[in-house]
């Protein structure tokens, strides 16, 4: 009946106001649009102010859509290598455009993320079979050098290898001691993810060791290989890979290899396949374990999560 209707309507109306009231109390709602004034805005402030309060729904006769789940196509600088690889691969699993957002994602992240190196050995020790670093050259991801020094060997330098190093005794007059350069490298390594060709040579040389899933190899990637048309399993050298794949010729000559040129050609190489590898990494991580701690903040595994530190604290962190 029409009666009946009217006070199904009023108690409505009362638990509306009452929660309306608790709310104003409170602070959380403005005391404006009393009864018999009531607007369109106020209401679905009420609403709103309603839900977020009490966690339920307050009685509205409209329908607010739910929001779409939207994946940024940006991350923080400070983002962990499997972040990194798990972003690429939600977003290539979004459909059309996938690639643009992948690169999109990867802007973010180039200029203090990404960097490519190669050193260049002299021989040491008995009859010169000892390598020790000469020179080391490291650029961004856009190939500009960040980094290029010749540096003098801790052991006395028998075998100059020019053919293949390019160095010579010139060069040597203005090296820098290893240690100083070791020094000076690790700094722009650390938290990085470093691209090179056989790069355990260049680390070796470092006398240093660089985390696997920060390190990108090409000349153990499967997917420049197989777009190169090679065996999967062969030794491929930089030189046939850039001949292959970027229709350029590198170390010709008797001069010996520039390492500026070999780091900046590795580099090429990368991001020629970048979101083929990245997706493939993301397949081949093991899965997170669920954390059995509901509040980040009280659980310490997650408590370095990037997701969890401000943004100017990890912007500084650069």
């Amino acid at each position: 009946s029409p009666q009946g209707h009217s006070k199904k309507k009023s108690r409505k109306h009362q638990r509306f106001m009452e929660r309306r009231a608790v709310l104003e109390q409170k602070g959380l709602l403005s005391p404006h649009g009393r009864m018999g004034s009531q607007h369109t805005e106020s209401g679905l402030e009420a609403h709103a102010a309603l839900t977020e309060a009490n966690g339920t729904t307050a009685p509205c006769c409209d329908k607010v859509p739910k929001p779409k789940p939207i994946v940024s196509a940006s991350l923080s600088p400070s983002a962990s290598p499997d972040s990194i690889a798990r972003h690429h691969s939600v977003l290539l699993s979004q459909g059309n455009g996938s690639s643009k957002k992948v690169r999109m994602s990867s802007l973010v992240l180039r200029p203090g993320k990404y960097v490519a190196i190669d050193c260049e050995m002299v021989g040491t020790g008995p009859q010169g079979r000892l390598s020790e670093l000469a020179r080391c050259s490291v650029v961004n991801y856009e190939g500009d050098v960040i980094y290029d020094k010749y540096v003098r060997p801790e052991l006395p330098i028998v075998d100059y290898r020019t053919r293949w190093s390019g160095i010579t005794k010139q060069h040597m007059k203005n090296a820098i001691p290893f240690t100083a350069a070791q020094a000076e490298i690790l700094k722009i390594l650390k938290d990085k993810i470093v691209v090179g060709h056989a790069i355990h040579n260049d680390f070796q040389a470092l006398k240093y060791f660089h985390p696997k899933d920060r390190t990108r190899d090409t000349s153990q990637s499967p997917v420049l290989k197989k777009r190169a048309g090679l065996p999967v399993r062969a030794n491929v050298s930089l030189k046939n890979l850039a001949r292959h794949l970027l229709h350029k010729k590198i170390q010709v000559g008797c001069k010996g290899h520039s390492s500026v040129e070999d780091a900046q050609t590795a580099m090429e190489l990368y991001r020629l396949v970048e979101v083929q590898w990245e997706k493939e990494l993301a397949h081949s991580l093991p899965p997170r374990p669920p954390s059995p701690v509901t509040d980040p903040a009280a659980d310490s595994n997650q408590y370095l999560d990037d997701q969890y530190w401000p943004t100017d604290l990890m912007a500084s962190s650069l």
